[in-house]
């Protein structure tokens, strides 16, 4: 649209350059031979009554001035002159009577004090009579051209502002079925590959619409061959570390020295790390396999009682106290396996991280329509910058001494993600970790 506008401001500036060159509508004017041919035709005709061509040639004159809109400017419009016999018979108000025709009929250039002329001269094919009409050259002109010739100038003058409005409005429509891809684009989470829904009907956005859907295709098949191979890769790895573990223990049983006890105790504690490590990658493998399905009513209070329940072993052997605060029933929509996994991650880790005999308190109400489930600790926490980057998977804090893989705020926050809701990491009051998680809350009849 801009490049439109100024390549009719720069057409525009080049007519209004040529006008000022040739002093705007003078050579038009001058180059109305039927006027000549009408002056000299009165000034022949009414030679005889000097009073009666007098009043004629003015009349004329005046009409001319009148038609080029400069009857009231002396110095803008055309002047005309009338010699007969070598003698100036009329001459317009203003023009100099000491002008003289050249000695041959044609367009010349003549000056009245610092302000330049184009003259013509006419002579009569019939008589020694000699027409010259001379027009000024200057700026003040082009407005004159331009009024004088609005029948064809100033339709274009006129539209010149109203040109962007088409542009911008025709262009806009052309936008449309962008802007609507454009958009959906924009709607879309990182887990969506599904293809783009929105058909356009122009064969150009539809082509590119096309391959954007084909490059998600292949881009959702990698992803569920990289899912499927991760998953199939740790179920295949349980089997032979479940047997490792049969066995470190067996030998345990059979140790002879200090030596050999803490080499097996070193490789049941490996082992216990990788099958951790195993456990976690199934469940985010699980976590994004079931991100699509359907959800289904669960009472989270219950839920978290439960959790808390087999997570209390764990706790005692860490020498941690678990207490639930949920005065409450709580229902969402929910995956209860995605949910027994947020759970689990959450309250593990603060279990881990806590001291001995630190309380792990977890919080659960219902406020503004949401779930609201807090897990608090009194470990070391996570230093405010990082609290962004621990839900990267496999990212853990360089300050932490604690063995971990990095996979369970990763997987907490893809469960959560799953659920529409969202995770935030805070300061417990006391210090520790607080984390809240914020759920949808769905009524659902009892």
């Amino acid at each position: 649209m801009l490049v439109q506008v100024l390549l009719v401001l720069v057409m525009w500036g080049g007519i209004i350059a040529v006008l000022v060159h040739n002093g705007g509508d003078s050579s038009s004017y001058l180059n109305a031979i039927k006027s000549f041919d009408a002056v000299i035709s009165v000034a022949d005709n009414l030679a005889s009554q000097p009073a009666l061509q007098q009043q004629s040639l003015a009349k004329i004159d005046a009409a001319l001035r009148e038609e080029f809109d400069a009857a009231n400017l002396t110095e803008l419009g055309p002047l005309l002159m009338v010699w007969q016999g070598g003698r100036l018979v009329y001459h317009s108000k203003g023009a100099p009577p000491d002008w003289r025709p050249g000695g041959v009929q044609g367009m010349e250039t003549l000056y009245l004090g610092d302000k330049r002329y184009r003259a013509l001269t006419v002579y009569s094919r019939t008589s020694d009579t000699r027409v010259m009409a001379a027009g000024p050259v200057g700026i003040l002109n082009v407005f004159l051209t331009i009024n004088s010739r609005g029948y064809f100038l100033l339709p274009l003058v006129i539209s010149l502002p109203l040109l962007p409005l088409p542009a911008w409005w025709s262009i806009r429509l052309a936008m449309r079925p962008w802007r609507r891809v454009a958009q959906e684009v924009a709607a879309r989470g990182p887990q969506d590959l599904t293809p783009l829904t929105f058909r356009p009907p122009h064969r150009e956005l539809a082509a590119m619409v096309d391959s954007v859907n084909a490059l998600l295709l292949r881009v959702s098949q990698s992803a569920l061959r990289e899912r499927s191979f991760i998953a199939d890769a740790a179920h295949e790895l349980r089997t032979p570390l479940a047997a490792m573990r049969v066995n470190a223990e067996a030998l345990q049983g059979q140790a002879n020295g200090p030596v050999q006890r803490e080499l097996l105790n070193g490789i049941l504690s490996s082992g216990n790390r990788a099958g951790r490590l195993v456990g976690q990658l199934l469940q985010l493998m699980r976590s994004d396999a079931t991100g699509s399905e359907p959800h289904a009513p669960l009472a989270l209070d219950a839920l978290l009682q439960d959790r808390l329940a087999a997570l209390s072993g764990l706790a005692s052997r860490n020498g941690v106290e678990l207490e639930l605060a949920a005065t409450e029933p709580v229902r969402v929509m929910g995956q209860r396996e995605s949910l027994v996994s947020l759970v689990d991650n959450l309250v593990e880790n603060a279990i881990k991280y806590s001291p001995p005999h630190g309380v792990v308190r977890v919080g659960l109400a219902g406020a503004a329509g949401r779930a609201v489930l807090t897990v608090e600790d009194q470990g070391p926490g996570i230093a405010p910058e990082l609290r962004e980057r621990v839900f990267d998977r496999f990212f853990r804090d360089p300050q932490q001494t604690k063995s971990g893989s990095g996979l369970g705020l990763a997987i907490a926050a893809s469960a959560a993600a799953s659920h529409g809701g969202t995770i935030e990491l805070s300061d417990a009051q006391g210090g520790g970790l607080l984390a809240t998680v914020l759920l949808p809350l769905t009524v659902i009849p009892a």
